[in-house]
């Protein structure tokens, strides 16, 4: 098992006191329940019929969660970076077989939070369930607000408000992966692309 350099902890504790300030004492118990675990770029986390037993903090890459639908074309739903907590919600919550893939984008470190662990935590720390509740909350609010935009707003738009948001990452994102995110075709996607590239944008 690799150890967790001391910027990671650091990086980890800036990350955890911007939802609950924790004590050192609480901060210790907390990483002792981690395992620090590294992912090749474009290997799997979870694969369907798996159960996700974990959540996994991201120290470093990208990686995604996504499916194929009845036609056999992927879906990408969610992408995730550093500073992101990802898993697979209802796999990991009602321990049934996923019906998604988890993969690196890029090739990625992770701190390992199973869920027999996280149990523990919560009796143990009680500010961990508070730390969680959160992160749902906050998670659940953005996919709500992305919800909206689809309804809402025309394709281009929402390529300008995904850019807008994300800045840089939409960089580290394949194209095709990108369109499939937003709810595009890549030939749609390409031709939006030249059309901006064509009005200077």
């Amino acid at each position: 098992m690799n150890s967790i350099s001391e910027a990671e902890k650091e990086a980890l504790k800036n990350y955890l006191n911007r939802y609950v300030v924790f004590d050192e004492n609480e901060f210790e118990i907390f990483l002792k329940h981690l395992e620090k675990v590294t992912i090749e770029k474009k290997k799997f986390l979870l694969e369907p019929d798996q159960v996700c037993r974990a959540q996994y903090f991201i120290l470093s890459g990208c990686l995604r969660t996504f499916y194929f639908n009845e036609k056999g074309i992927e879906q990408t739903l969610l992408f995730a970076i550093e500073n992101w907590w990802i898993t697979e919600h209802d796999s990991f919550v009602n321990e049934k077989p996923s019906q998604h893939y988890i993969q690196a984008l890029e090739d990625a470190e992770l701190l390992k939070l199973d869920k027999a662990k996280m149990e523990a935590l919560y009796l143990k720390v009680p500010k961990v369930e508070r730390l969680f509740r959160i992160i749902a909350e906050k998670t659940l609010i953005a996919s709500l607000n992305r919800l909206q935009l689809i309804f809402n707003l025309s394709r281009e738009e929402m390529l300008d408000n995904f850019n807008n948001a994300t800045g840089p990452f939409a960089q580290r994102v394949p194209q095709k992966m990108l369109a499939s995110y937003l709810g595009f075709t890549p030939e749609f996607f390409s031709m939006i692309k030249a059309k901006k590239k064509k009005k200077g944008e």
